[in-house]
């Protein structure tokens, strides 16, 4: 397994989340405390878009309902979510943002719902 590029290291400032695509993986990218992080985008709660959210000291917080995932381990630290968000191995080289996606990775985006009749 090889590192692939992400973004530049300038896209995501100190303080900010975006969303970023890796083939067909969608990926939400943050920075804090001089730190990047690489997580789904999809919040297991409802979900929203993570990259809407906020890069906070606690961890990436939802724009949505608030649930509160940890960086590292992608647990939830606060709620309404209860189950863990996917986390990624992320480096930066050369002014480069590098994450570590598995051999198969699998993309955490919303399966569609059912509609009413």
């Amino acid at each position: 397994m090889d590192y692939q590029r992400v973004a530049r290291s300038g896209q995501v400032p100190d303080g900010i989340v975006r969303r970023f695509f890796v083939g067909e993986v969608e990926l939400a990218v943050a920075r804090w405390g001089g730190r990047v992080y690489a997580m789904s985008n999809y919040c297991t709660h409802l979900d929203c878009l993570l990259s809407s959210g906020h890069a906070t000291e606690d961890g990436l917080r939802c724009s949505c309902h608030g649930s509160v995932f940890d960086y590292d381990t992608g647990e939830p630290i606060q709620p309404p979510a209860t189950r863990p968000i996917r986390t990624y191995p992320v480096k930066e080289d050369n002014g480069e943002i590098l994450v570590l996606l598995p051999p198969n990775p699998t993309n955490d985006r919303p399966r569609a719902r059912p509609t009413h009749r």
